[in-house]
């Protein structure tokens, strides 16, 4: 079976895997070179200095990520929703035919107004392929977290939430950021489970985020539980606006301590949770490269 290079270039890091046959990882490297510290036209030269020697003769490489974004390697045209893997393989962007291409990010149109995702698509593909899935409902959490519909192993429906955005504003530059330490502490699971409760029956987080404020006013909450409390208004928000039936699990997929916040708040739903770690992203890749045959 063809070798493949499975790379994962965002916006400020670099990650790449030699694939095995099942898309396991053979072996990994990671940059601090994400494609904001890349000069014009020098995207080559850093892909030969990082994986150029992984690079045999019949070797396979796919990208994924940011590197396919107007300010990447070469911008990859978004693939339309509903999507699949045939779809993201007939859109790929190829860089040098037959040997390097670009994975598309996803789009959506609802109403007029368009949704993107880039780089989350594969790890989607590749969570379906760890867990034998056809239809599943996933999170992303992050800076903007992703909730994400498919269908026949299909992404049939998708919306981004600027939940950790919004978090960090608050957290940094609001009237709550002087309530708050510099630092935070270790994670306060009570305070968080308040948080998320306080959402889930409040009326809107414009509403519910003054009370980080009143309850530091009133001595009702320690200094240190503040930023755990804040995140659990904000997380709590973002699950009240999605269609969770109870009972009915999520796939929840990134970093160790995000995913593990949202699997407690969504345990306040009933909704049980799979979570996937980060070698869904290889294994989404490898699924890409097998749909080219």
């Amino acid at each position: 079976m063809r070798s493949i290079v499975a790379v994962d270039w965002g916006t400020s890091s670099l990650r790449g895997a030699l694939l095995g046959a099942e898309g396991a990882a053979i072996e990994e490297r990671s940059f601090a070179r994400g494609i904001l510290t890349v000069p014009a036209g020098g995207f080559p030269d850093i892909f030969q200095t990082c994986f150029g020697d992984w690079m045999t003769p019949g070797t396979l490489c796919l990208i994924s990520g940011m590197a396919g974004s107007k300010q990447g390697w070469r911008e990859a045209a978004y693939c339309a929703c509903p999507a699949g893997f045939d779809d993201i393989a007939a859109h790929l962007e190829w860089v040098e035919p037959g040997r390097i291409a670009i994975v598309p990010g996803l789009s959506i149109d609802r109403g007029g107004v368009p949704d993107v995702m880039r780089g989350e698509e594969t790890q989607i593909f590749g969570a379906l392929q760890l867990l034998g899935l056809d239809n599943a409902r996933l999170v992303l959490p992050g800076t903007h977290s992703k909730w994400v519909t498919v269908t026949n192993r299909k992404v049939t429906d998708f919306s981004t939430w600027m939940t950790g955005e919004f978090y960090a504003l608050l957290r940094q530059h609001s009237v709550l950021a002087r309530m708050m330490p510099e630092a935070d502490a270790a994670p306060d699971t009570a305070a968080f489970d308040q948080g998320v409760a306080h959402a889930l029956a409040g009326p809107g987080l414009l509403n519910t985020a003054f009370s980080t404020r009143t309850l530091s006013l009133f001595n009702r909450m320690a200094t240190d539980a503040l930023p755990s409390y804040l995140s659990g208004l904000v997380i709590g928000e973002e699950l009240k606006s999605q269609t969770l039936p109870r009972g009915e699990p999520v796939v929840v997929m990134g970093a160790e301590a995000l995913t593990a916040r949202y699997e407690q708040a969504l345990a306040q739903l009933g909704v049980p949770v799979q979570r996937v770690g980060a070698g869904a992203t290889w294994r989404g890749l490898r699924a890409i490269a097998d749909t080219l045959g």
